[in-house]
């Protein structure tokens, strides 16, 4: 019998909130946040969250996010936050309704906010995963480039070093005893308590609780020491340890 087809992953993708779709400014204080970083942007999927927009309620008006979203080098796969109608329309452009953030669906439209802002969402099932709620996961061996280690439910220690290209992850803690070089995300249900600790800071992507920081925005004074991550007032801190 040949294997299942279709299988549990997990992958972190970008979440553009999207306040006003007509906003003739939108599409330029996106741009000028990618330019920041358009090596680590290139080509990501992205996420739309609609919790704020009032608007989008049609597959044209996906169609035209999806357009404008592409001439930024992002790939929009789906929404969050949407209400129905508006889950009705990105359905019929090709688009996936992907579950709330945080609250329960949305029934109805709420005002708009501030600008948009990508981050980083972990969405799907998990590869890897704790063996059981709450449970701490511990990795003794190096994380190699292109794995991706989840702990569900709890804390992940990693007893080595995470090379270029590898991204652990934990709905708790992240205790990373050597060098990270790739990617780590903690809370990735939405725990701002969580926090990242580092032995050699050599991070691709720091993130908590959907806050992020990619390497060019890291100071250099951090690059290469023992660090502690934490988020404070919505913006991810740095402290060395």
């Amino acid at each position: 019998m040949s294997a299942d087809l279709v299988h549990g992953g997990m992958f972190t993708v970008m979440v553009v909130r999207v306040d006003d779709p007509n906003d003739p400014e939108f599409e330029s204080r996106l741009a000028e946040q990618i330019a920041r970083s358009p090596t680590f942007f290139a080509n990501a999927p992205v996420v739309m969250d609609l919790q704020h927009c009032t608007g989008a309620a049609s597959a044209d008006a996906f169609h035209g996010l999806r357009r404008m979203l592409k001439r930024q080098h992002l790939i929009a796969i789906g929404v969050q936050n949407a209400n129905a109608t508006q889950i009705r329309a990105a359905m019929n452009a090709d688009l996936a309704a992907f579950a709330p953030a945080n609250a329960a669906r949305r029934t109805e439209a709420a005002e708009p906010a501030a600008a948009p802002a990508p981050r980083p969402a972990p969405v799907a099932a998990p590869v890897i995963a704790a063996g059981g709620v709450s449970r701490t996961k511990v990795i003794t061996q190096p994380v190699r480039s292109g794995t991706q280690v989840y702990a569900r439910g709890g804390d992940l220690i990693v007893l080595a070093s995470v090379s270029p290209g590898a991204e652990v992850i934990a709905d708790g803690h992240v205790h990373i005893y050597g060098a990270l070089r790739g990617r780590a995300i903690a809370g990735a249900s939405g725990d701002t308590d969580a926090r990242i600790f580092i032995g050699k800071l050599e991070a691709e992507l720091l993130c908590v609780a959907g806050h992020y920081l990619v390497s060019e925005a890291i100071e250099a004074d951090y690059i290469g020491k023992s660090v502690q991550v934490t988020l404070v007032d919505d913006r991810l801190t740095i402290n060395r340890t």
